[in-house]
């Protein structure tokens, strides 16, 4: 590449491509040598458009280097005619790796990475024609949100009220499908920032340019608008890519497909590789009807289905076929193995999280013994906070284990400063904690007001607590700031003699200092992705503290819990929620907590439906097909909510599971399958799958009824739910209420979905 053509684009179409130590013309690798026949097919079929459904553990990746290759060789490309997009720059690397060794040298130049890289490559050429220079900065989301910040103050609208967050994920919900702010009218916006949101957008867009500097949304945006708006740029881009290659096709969003097809629309020779089934991003705007509509949007196209699995045994397979079969957005397969059918799927039924904890824990322990290595094991949750109480037993056991993709329990931001409001609760002195939590949420302390407190305490040698006290009594600091700081000792102050007085129990207590400190309502108010599962941490830190007789028992466990944190070396049990999961598998998987509500989760079937439904489930789907060789499920009968025992029901996929490839645990078979009576305890009722599992929950020799789950709501009652907004409560039905709320109007949830209004952790 020359000097004067950094990205390529002068390079002409069809140079002849030469690996190291040969040419173009020498005898290609065998590359072919181990594919079976369908992935010798996705391989070989390069022209016109292919959709390669490749379902887990079919050796996606395997196919996708072996085209590539392929392509090299047999058409005597340059790797700068190929373009292929990845999710992630790790998925790339190891493709490039891949395809290096496989023709025998590297493909330099070659256009591979993740939508956003590549965007940004073709942008820095063309920025001009979004009124950028080439040297644009790519803001963070501390940049953005400090912008989105500037623009509220300038217009007068209330940060507490309308949080900087949530206008940016509005921003980028627009963004991801690929809608500008002249394309939107002032109604698009809703109430969001008094119904000035689109207004916000536009002001935002246009500080932007004047920064020149961009988001990661613009990204693709301006290059969907380049290419829109000037056909002789996109006509260079049909020129230099012969051929597109789309790896994770089901996880792209709107403006990823628009960009996609307008590259592609010449040549038409785009494959992408998915797997519906898989889709399980549709919360950060993931669009899976792009790889449904597939053959719609490109006529001719042709379906290669990857179906033989690598990974798996057959009745791992078959329960994961079973339970996606009840799908309807999908395209259909169904996954094999040659390698027999293994153990059949264990389901067991356990009377708690507890004892849920206690059961896996043991037996990890027994198949350790066997010979089974710990790194070969995962538990998987559908929620962060599920991890706790499998953290605390593996501690007690002394089982090393990991958190991937998150933090071990206490070690979470939201729950460390948790933790430091009831330490200065307990022990005022520890300035550490009551540094930590002094503007959290934000009060308004700027740094004159903490310069005057350090300076205070350091000057007389006493606690930054004391500090605060003397300075609220006299002129230091300025009257706004020593009138919020009087407010929040009043406050440590009253939960302080509360707790020693034993005031409504210390859960009570707890729940009343994360509300009144507005420490809940400030991620209640956070509309990131990450918010909601904080604030379900929180609730689970509540759950653990009921589990001692008093807040300093609670702390002096946590205080020993991180003392025995140690970085372990050799094999340890993998910790991850499903989403963290895919791509990855082990020899043996946990999946634990599969009841309603918690798995499928109330939340997201609250807020998106029947699709959600479907997401859900593709999430089941993921996380059996995690397995090679083992697989356990596991439910409870009860669960300690918010430090409260909820009854729960099992989830409605165990219904769904094909019998043929499951074993119950220690379950009668009429809590499975009969309806009537078992032991003249419980009646169960016949679920919707083979199995039919009901709602009574054998435990050992006794089944459980959870049919009739408590509800503390009565008629009257104020509640606030997350997505509706406060309401009154009209009408009670089981664990249903009817709830006339202010601004959404009268709608039937859930109980376990709303809070009373004057506890946002109840």
């Amino acid at each position: 590449m020359s000097d004067f053509d950094p990205f390529g684009l002068d390079q002409e179409p069809g140079a002849p491509f030469a690996g190291r130590g040969g040419s173009a013309a020498s005898s290609p690798p065998n590359y072919f040598q181990g594919l079976n026949d369908r992935q010798r097919e996705a391989a070989e079929a390069l022209d016109g458009p292919v959709l390669v459904l490749a379902g887990a553990g079919t050796g996606k990746t395997r196919v996708l280097t072996t085209r590539m290759a392929h392509l090299l060789a047999s058409r005597r490309l340059s790797p700068y005619n190929i373009l292929t997009v990845t999710f992630t720059n790790k998925a790339a690397r190891e493709m490039r790796d891949r395809v290096a060794a496989l023709i025998g040298g590297d493909a330099e130049g070659w256009w591979m990475g993740t939508f956003h890289s590549l965007a940004a490559r073709i942008l820095r050429r063309h920025a001009e024609l979004v009124g950028l220079t080439g040297n644009f900065t790519i803001l963070d989301t501390d940049d953005q949100l400090r912008l989105v910040k500037q623009i509220l103050e300038a217009e007068r609208i209330d940060a507490k009220k309308w949080p900087p967050r949530q206008i940016l994920s509005q921003f980028e919900r627009w963004k991801d499908r690929a809608v500008l702010p002249h394309k939107l009218s002032p109604k698009d916006g809703g109430k969001i920032a008094e119904g000035r949101s689109v207004a916000l957008y536009a002001q935002y867009q246009e500080r932007l340019t004047s920064l020149n500097a961009c988001d990661f949304g613009d990204l693709l945006l301006h290059n969907v608008t380049i290419f829109q708006k000037h056909p002789d740029i996109l006509a260079e881009y049909h020129q230099r890519f012969c051929y597109i290659l789309v790896d994770e096709y089901q996880d792209t969003n709107v403006v990823q497909y628009l960009w996609l097809r307008l590259l592609a629309q010449a040549r038409r020779n785009l494959c992408v590789v998915g797997d519906e089934d898989q889709s399980i991003y549709g919360w950060r705007g993931a669009e899976i009807g792009n790889i449904l509509r597939f053959e719609q949007d490109f006529p001719g196209a042709r379906v290669i289905r990857l179906e033989e699995n690598y990974r798996s045994t057959g009745h791992i397979l078959g329960a994961a076929s079973g339970l996606i079969a009840r799908n309807q957005s999908r395209l259909g397969k169904t996954l094999w193995t040659a390698a027999g059918n293994g153990e059949l799927v264990r389901v067991r039924a356990l009377l708690d999280g507890i004892e849920e904890a206690q059961w896996i824990g043991e037996e990890i322990e027994t198949l350790q013994r066997r010979g089974e290595s710990l790194g070969a094991m995962a538990i998987l949750v559908r929620a962060g906070s599920q991890t706790r109480e499998f953290e605390e037993r593996f501690l007690t056991l002394g089982l090393p284990y990991r958190v991937v993709g998150g933090l071990r329990f206490y070690e979470r931001q939201e729950i460390r400063d948790a933790l430091a409001y009831l330490r200065v609760i307990v022990q005022p002195a520890d300035d550490l904690a009551f540094e930590r939590i002094i503007n959290v949420p934000k009060r308004g302390f700027g740094p004159a007001v903490m310069q005057t407190l350090y300076q205070t305490a350091r000057a007389l040698r006493i606690p930054l607590h004391e500090a605060a006290l003397r300075l609220i009594e006299t002129d230091e600091l300025k009257p706004k700031p020593r009138q919020t700081l009087r407010g929040l000792m009043a406050d440590f102050a009253r939960w302080r003699a509360d707790a020693w007085q034993g005031e409504g129990g210390h859960t009570d207590l707890v729940r009343r200092v994360l509300d009144e400190s507005g420490y809940s309502r400030m991620w209640l108010e956070d509309k990131s992705p990450e918010a909601p599962g904080r604030l379900e941490n929180l609730k689970e830190l509540v759950s653990a503290i009921a589990e001692f007789e008093s807040l300093q028992g609670f702390l002096e466990h946590v205080s020993l819990v991180m003392d025995g944190v140690e970085a372990a070396a050799g094999a340890m049990v993998t910790l991850m929620t499903l989403h963290s999961a895919k791509g990855l598998e082990f020899d043996i998987v946990f999946l634990p907590g599969w009841e309603d509500g918690l798995f499928p989760s109330l939340r997201a079937m609250d807020e998106n439906g029947a699709a959600a439904l479907e997401e859900e489930r593709r999430l089941a789907y993921v996380g059996i097909t995690r397995a090679r060789r083992q697989a356990y499920i596991t439910c409870v009968a009860r669960r300690r909510i918010y430090g409260n025992w909820v009854d729960a029901i099992p989830s409605r996929f165990l219904s769904e599971l094909p019998a043929d490839h499951l074993s119950y645990d220690h379950i009668p078979p009429k809590a499975w399958g009969g309806g009537g009576r078992y032991g003249g305890q419980s009646e169960t009722v016949a679920g919707s799958g083979r199995n039919g599992w009901g709602r009574g929950v054998a435990v050992g020799a006794k089944v459980v009824d959870v049919s009739r789950r408590s509800c503390s709501f009565v008629e009257g009652n104020r509640v606030f739910h997350q997505k509706f907004g406060g309401g009154s409560v009209v009408a009670v039905d089981g664990d249903k209420l009817d709830v006339m709320f202010d601004q959404a109007g009268r709608r039937m949830v859930m109980a376990s979905f709303v809070r009373l209004e004057n506890s946002l952790l109840n």
